[in-house]
C-alpha cells in the first residue's frame, strides 16, 4: 500500500512538532515502598519532522506508549521511551509527557487514621539531537494563614486552600521519589492538607496552621531555598496560587532557576 506520509513535501518547512496528545492510557509508577501503583495516565508525545516527509506516521506512537506501559515507570524510564520513539520515526528530536494523578496512604496528625490522599504527577522527557532531559512534576495541595490577617484580628485569621506546582530537573543518574517531593513541598506551608481528620486531628491542623502563618512569597522562598540546598536538583520551576477566602481572587507567585 502506498505510504501518503513518506511522499515529499514543497513546501520548504521544517516541523518543530507533530504528534499526539491526550492519549489515555493505564500506567504502572514504582512506588518509594519498591511497590506498584497503577494509574490512570493522559499522554502527550510529539517529534521533529523535516521538510521533506509529508507526514508522521501516528499510529507509531501509539505502538510504543502501548509497550511502554506494561514496564514498571521511574522517571529515567521515560528516556528510552523516547528513544524508541524517536528511532522510529527517523526523527532528530521529540519529547513526552505522561500526567497522571498518585495516591499516598496519609495518616491523620494526631488520631493516625489513614486515606488515600491524591496528587497530580508528570513525568516530562525531552531529547533533541541526542541531549536528554527529565523533568519530575508534582502540584501539592495545602493551608495557608495569612500573616496580616494574624496580626492585625483580634478573633482569628483568614486561611484557604493553596496549590504548590513544583517541577525538577537532574541528572538521569539520579532520582527523586514523588513522595519525598512531596513531603518537601508541603513542610513549606502553612499546613499540609489530609483525606481524613477527627475532630482532634482538625484542632491539631488549624492550631498548626495559626502558628505558622505563610503569605505565598513565604511559601515560594521556602521552596526555593530548599530546592536550592537540593543535592540532586540543577534546574526548578515553582508556582504557588493560594485561592484567597476573603478575596474575589488568587495570590500568587512564581520563580524559576538554573543552579
Amino acid at each position: 500500500m502506498k505510504d501518503v506520509q513518506n511522499t515529499k513535501d514543497i513546501r520548504n518547512v521544517d516541523i518543530q512538532k507533530v504528534g499526539i496528545k491526550n492519549v489515555d492510557l493505564p500506567l504502572i509508577i514504582q512506588r518509594k515502598n519498591n511497590s506498584d501503583q497503577v494509574v490512570s495516565g493522559t499522554a502527550r508525545v510529539a517529534v521533529s519532522l523535516p521538510r521533506n516527509f509529508k507526514g508522521t506516521h501516528m499510529s507509531r506512537f501509539i505502538e510504543v506508549l502501548n509497550e511502554w506501559r506494561n514496564k514498571n515507570l521511574l522517571g529515567v524510564d521515560i528516556k528510552g521511551c523516547l528513544e524508541k520513539i524517536i528511532k522510529k520515526l527517523h526523527a532528530e528530536s521529540g519529547e513526552l509527557e505522561f500526567d497522571f494523578k498518585y495516591f499516598i496512604n496519609k495518616h491523620a496528625p494526631v488520631s493516625k487514621l489513614a486515606a488515600p490522599m491524591c496528587y497530580e504527577c508528570s513525568f516530562e522527557g525531552y531529547i533533541d539531537r541526542g541531549e536528554y532531559k527529565f523533568i519530575l512534576g508534582v502540584k501539592v495541595p495545602v493551608t495557608t494563614l495569612c500573616p496580616c490577617s494574624k496580626e492585625i484580628s483580634e478573633y482569628g485569621a483568614h486561611n484557604q486552600r493553596a496549590v504548590i506546582s513544583v517541577k525538577v530537573s537532574y541528572p538521569e543518574t539520579k532520582h527523586i521519589w514523588l513522595e519525598d517531593l512531596i513531603e518537601m513541598v508541603e513542610s513549606c506551608a502553612s499546613c499540609p492538607l489530609y483525606s481524613l481528620l477527627k475532630r482532634q486531628d482538625e484542632k491539631y491542623v488549624t492550631e498548626h496552621a495559626w502558628e505558622n502563618p505563610r503569605f505565598v512569597e513565604d511559601v515560594l522562598r521556602d521552596v526555593v531555598v530548599k530546592l536550592r540546598n537540593h543535592p540532586v536538583v540543577n534546574e526548578f520551576e515553582v508556582d504557588c496560587e493560594a485561592f484567597e477566602s476573603i478575596h474575589n481572587h488568587s495570590a500568587w507567585a512564581y520563580q524559576k532557576e538554573i543552579k
